[in-house]
């Protein structure tokens, strides 16, 4: 397994200025059929029977600056766009220039009486630190792009397509917390923060 994650990672790596596809041959063709959309860095599996998301990384806090990764340096600024799923409050979020907006909307006590907070198990990660330089690049140029994150896509001129399913709260059987994905059948963003969905219009 870990040779095949340190194969993945060295493909990102030698990739930096590419687009990439996940979990399928080839990115989504324009209209032409035989052009590869050149507005999309990272795209993943789009089948009509996809019951995956992608999964957001942990953290255990949001605020303005870091660490809000343990381990991280102290001087690094949050990127805007940055989306984690936070541990603390088990809510998934998003960085803008004013601060962190919460994506999960209903609060525990909305859907289940009786719950007032949730505890996210992390007993899996407790032990373990992060890598302070991990860090993969899908554009731009790894000598001189500095923004932190895991995954940085750089290009100005592109996005990322995330994976699509649909109604993923009836077919992804078992959501693991902080997954995203595009409600193919809704078309909505929808996020899980390990109790419920919450469902995003444009």
């Amino acid at each position: 397994m870990k040779n095949i994650f340190l194969t993945i990672f060295s493909l990102f790596v030698t990739c930096a200025s590419a687009q990439v596809a996940i979990g399928k041959p080839e990115l989504s063709k324009l209209a032409d059929g035989t052009t590869p959309n050149p507005n999309i860095s990272l795209e993943f599996y789009d089948g009509a029977d996809n019951a995956r998301g992608i999964i957001l990384p942990w953290v255990n806090g949001t605020n303005n600056t870091t660490p809000f990764i343990s381990g991280s340096p102290t001087t690094e600024i949050v990127a805007n766009g940055t989306i984690v799923f936070s541990t603390n409050d088990a809510k998934i979020k998003v960085k803008y220039a004013s601060g962190w907006k919460d994506l999960t909307v209903k609060n525990n006590t909305d859907i289940i009486p009786g719950i007032t907070n949730q505890t996210v198990n992390t007993s899996l990660q407790d032990s373990l630190s992060d890598l302070e330089t991990a860090k993969v690049l899908i554009g731009g140029n790894p000598d001189t792009d500095t923004t932190p994150g895991i995954l940085v896509l750089a290009d100005t001129d592109k996005a990322m397509v995330l994976p699509k399913v649909a109604s993923p709260h009836l077919n992804i059987v078992n959501p693991a917390a902080g997954m995203m994905v595009y409600d193919t059948t809704s078309k909505q963003l929808a996020v899980f923060n390990g109790t419920v969905w919450s469902f995003w219009k444009p």
